[in-house]
């Protein structure tokens, strides 16, 4: 069981960090009562996770993650796709530092992994209190030093 980090169609990587973020990930996961299989982060651009939206779900229009669940009994284990992209225009948007949003929407997929659903506001207010109590238990240098490309 593990958790991997991947690119595609962007150059950007967590090199160095990825130990330390799968560490705060196998952390979250296991406070939620879940143990942790296999889990992929996929780090794309706008246009390949765009491409994805239209493909899988049917859905035109961009996104910062798309989860795919491959969750069975008690075992976490699923796709995390990422676009970089839209996480810089939010973190910009918010008027957040890049790694804290990035850090967010990685958060944000492994929540959806362990259950929580964000399509209604108590769902969404449920998903976003868990986002900022992993958010405040990560490690303070956690990608601090990560460039956004």
């Amino acid at each position: 069981m593990a958790i991997a980090f991947h690119s595609e169609d962007t150059t950007f990587d967590i090199a160095g960090h990825k130990r330390a973020v799968a560490a705060w990930m196998r952390a979250a996961v296991a406070e939620e009562g879940l143990r942790t299989g296999d889990i992929c982060v996929i780090f794309c651009s706008d246009a390949y996770l765009l491409e994805m939206n239209r493909r899988y779900l049917q859905h035109d229009y961009y996104t910062d993650i798309i989860t795919f669940d491959y969750t069975a009994d008690s075992v976490l284990s699923g796709d995390l796709f990422i676009s970089v992209d839209t996480v810089r225009a939010n973190a910009e948007q918010f008027g957040v530092v890049f790694h804290v949003e990035l850090l967010r929407v990685i958060i944000h997929g492994i929540m959806h992994l362990t259950g929580y659903k964000d399509k209604t506001e108590t769902d969404a207010a449920k998903m976003r209190e868990r986002e900022n109590h992993y958010l405040n238990k990560r490690p303070d240098d956690l990608l601090t030093h990560v460039k956004h490309y």
